[in-house]
């Protein structure tokens, strides 16, 4: 059919009623006749009249429609490019390809039809198609004065839409952030100058949370009355929420959420009014809030990791289950992605980093994290770069308010540990509490550390909490040893702050024993002697309790060794759920030597932890402990392990850790009291200190024949 036939007959077609069979034509001739049309005037006519069409915008199929749009132009304007490279390239006279129209004509053409009867976003929409198909992926196209024209009035059509909420509604706002995550990389940095923050940013986040986008969370609603009870949970996926959650992953704005997260930081940074940015946080935080509080209620939040695949069927597992986890975690990357900006905003903008601002927006954003945190605990969905920055940047600032600290943990406290165990969800919110009071004890003045983080993180540390020791028959929850390794954290946290020296001398003697009872059975060799390490070192000056509990260091170090004498000899199997980054990392952070490489029992893990400790000892009691380290070692039974120890012995002596005065003890006991002979040797104390039937030397000394060769 000629072009201008169809061109009569399509433009019939616009004034139809809406019908899906007869709009794809629409759409697909009205793409044909952009690259055909050889007269700019009837290209102009044809776009005026196609953003007007009663068939497709009577009844819109929602950010779809406006996404076909911009696909539209921009398949057209790629192939009127490429015909026109085309045509310049072939010599032969004939019939140009295509409508022989320049790309400029056309582009302008195009311009000129998004004209007054249409609305400014959908101005925004073919504008967007055109820029793409004519200087996207590399293509220089057209001039640098009219892409500058046509950039130029893609942000202020964007900016005239975004500022009458009311006219363009719903839709418009959305189409218009959906066409900026399409545009604003090919705009120039004086064109992104232009967009106005102030109305970008509440368009953004209304449209990522909205209907559009993750729909407020609703959908989690309708998954309640699709689940079959039982003792294998099936949800079944042709059920109507299973095709809910299809539709949504499918929306233009949740499969381009990357590109509109990324969209976030530029209109935070270019939102003059600083309560708007605190208006979309706020928004984001009762968004989650709305999430988690959806979340619980929902019978699978009540299956945890561990056993999964015994409680979902094969179907279910495979199929919804992994697609709605896929969703949560597209949620978590885009709200965080969002409030990273924001919190790095907090720390250069006068008006939001005042003591009144700071506090609150340090605040709302760790809350907003902890609703996320039945996501982001889940197999370390959490460990990115942009969680740890908003995470971490928060901790620090509200550091510097003890009463936002106070109020903050008051808020999210978790309930008392019972012998029952909690669901998934209340286990991932303790944990982020436990990690979060980890960093807190020095801002909290001694009677809050000890109700709002010794008071909740011992109640995991203590043996009657029978559900961190699943049954034999049930696996242990898949978070279990993090709650646990976290509480450990947040003791020790609060027991290294001089302020709170009172409270750690009377806390100290529990946790060691509660320390003992848990090791080998709930906490591997590298973390007991971390912990056993670092409580040494706070029993020691110059900590204040070394003053006023002197010998409760070497009262410690006694207990762990006559608990190494009598202690189990058989290897210990190496934890399960240890990094190997860290299983490659000694005491301290340091790397291992090849002497802490090798199988460790249960007694020469004791003994290590005793060997440690010897940096931090007080300077009077140095010399007696290097001795009774050494028989302690030499008390190890197996060859190899008592090695390992050896090894470690000698780092301690020689790599630095004790400082000059300890230092010196140390070497007088290894050269004149007999420690050369007790380590190398395993020659009891006695022997050592009578020379065991030897006399020392000076080394170069001349030996008599048969003797062994020079000794220190």
């Amino acid at each position: 059919m000629p072009a201008d036939r169809l061109l009569t007959t399509v433009l019939r077609a616009y004034h139809d009623v809406p019908n899906p069979v007869e709009t794809d034509k629409i759409f697909g001739t009205t793409t044909t006749l952009l690259t055909n049309l050889n007269n700019p005037l009837n290209l102009s006519l044809l776009t005026s009249h196609f953003l007007t069409a009663r068939s497709i915008w009577q009844a819109p199929d929602g950010l779809r429609t406006c996404l076909r749009i911009i696909s539209v132009y921009n398949t057209a304007a790629i192939h009127v490019r490429k015909n026109e490279l085309e045509n310049a390239n072939n010599s032969r006279v004939g019939i140009p390809v295509g409508s022989g129209v320049s790309s400029e004509d056309w582009a302008r053409a195009i311009a000129k039809g998004a004209d007054d009867r249409s609305s400014r976003w959908q101005h925004t929409l073919v504008l967007t198609g055109v820029l793409m198909g004519m200087e996207g992926d590399d293509r220089r196209s057209l001039s640098w004065s009219l892409r500058s024209m046509l950039e130029r009035a893609v942000t202020t059509a964007a900016n005239l839409a975004l500022h009458n909420p009311q006219e363009s509604g719903p839709l418009g706002r959305g189409a218009v952030v959906l066409a900026l995550t399409y545009a604003v990389p090919l705009l120039s940095d004086s064109a992104k100058q232009l967009l106005n923050g102030n109305v970008l940013l509440p368009a953004i986040i209304e449209a990522m949370l909205g209907d559009e986008g993750f729909q407020h969370g609703d959908f989690i609603s309708s998954i309640l009355r699709d689940i079959t009870p039982g003792k294998i949970i099936s949800w079944r996926t042709n059920s109507h929420s299973v095709t809910r959650l299809q539709i949504l992953e499918n929306r233009p704005l949740t499969q381009n959420m990357g590109p509109l997260s990324r969209l976030v930081p530029f209109a935070v940074q270019h939102t003059t009014d600083p309560n708007i940015v605190l208006q979309a946080q706020k928004d984001l935080l009762g968004f989650t809030a709305g999430l988690l509080d959806k979340w619980t209620h929902c019978p699978l939040s009540a299956i945890d990791l561990s056993v999964e695949a015994a409680a979902l069927s094969l179907e279910t597992l495979q199929g919804p289950h992994l697609r709605l986890w896929q969703l949560f975690k597209k949620i978590m990357y885009a709200v965080v992605a969002s409030l990273q900006p924001m919190v790095g905003r907090c720390l250069l903008d006068p008006y939001m980093r005042n003591d009144a601002i700071a506090p609150t927006v340090a605040a709302q954003t760790l809350h907003t994290l902890r609703n996320l945190s039945f996501i982001s605990t889940r197999q370390g969905a959490g460990s990115f770069q942009v969680y740890e920055f908003t995470y971490l940047t928060s901790l620090d600032i509200i550091t510097r308010y003890p009463d936002a600290c106070v109020s903050f943990l008051q808020d999210t406290q978790p309930p008392p540990t019972s012998n029952v165990v909690p669901s998934p969800t209340i286990q991932a919110l303790s944990l982020f509490y436990l990690n979060t009071a980890e960093h807190l004890p020095f801002s909290l003045p001694t009677p809050a550390c000890e109700n709002l983080i010794i008071t909740p993180a011992t109640a995991y540390l203590s043996p009657t909490t029978s559900w961190l020791s699943s049954p034999a028959n049930m696996p242990p929850s898949s978070l279990t040893l993090e709650l646990f390794e976290s509480a450990h954290s947040s003791v020790l946290s609060a027991l290294s702050c001089p302020q709170h020296s009172p409270l750690a001398a009377s806390l100290i003697p529990f946790y060691i024993d509660a320390l003992l009872s848990s090791f080998p059975s709930r906490i591997s060799p590298r973390q007991f002697r971390l912990a056993f390490r670092t409580v040494m070192q706070i029993t020691s000056p110059p900590f204040p309790i070394s003053a006023s509990e002197p010998e409760l260091s070497e009262t410690l170090l006694e207990i762990l060794r006559f608990r190494a004498a009598s202690a189990s000899t058989q290897p210990l199997p190496p934890p399960p759920n240890e990094p190997a980054a860290a299983a490659a990392v000694g005491v301290g952070g340091a790397k291992k030597e090849g002497g802490e490489a090798g199988p460790v029992s249960e007694q020469s893990a004791l003994v290590l932890a005793i060997i440690d400790a010897l940096p931090h000892l007080p300077l009077h009691a140095v010399e007696e402990w290097l001795t009774r380290a050494a028989e302690s070692m030499n008390a190890v039974a197996d060859p190899a392990m008592r090695e390992v120890a050896r090894r470690r012995f000698w780092d301690v002596l020689v790599s630095g850790e004790m400082d000059v005065e300890r230092g010196a003890v140390g070497v007088a006991w290894w050269g004149t009291n007999g420690g050369r002979e007790m380590v190398l040797f395993g020659r009891p104390r006695a022997a050592a200190a009578a020379g065991g039937g030897e006399e020392f030397l000076m080394s170069g000394a001349l030996l008599e024949t048969g003797r062994e060769g020079s000794r220190l």
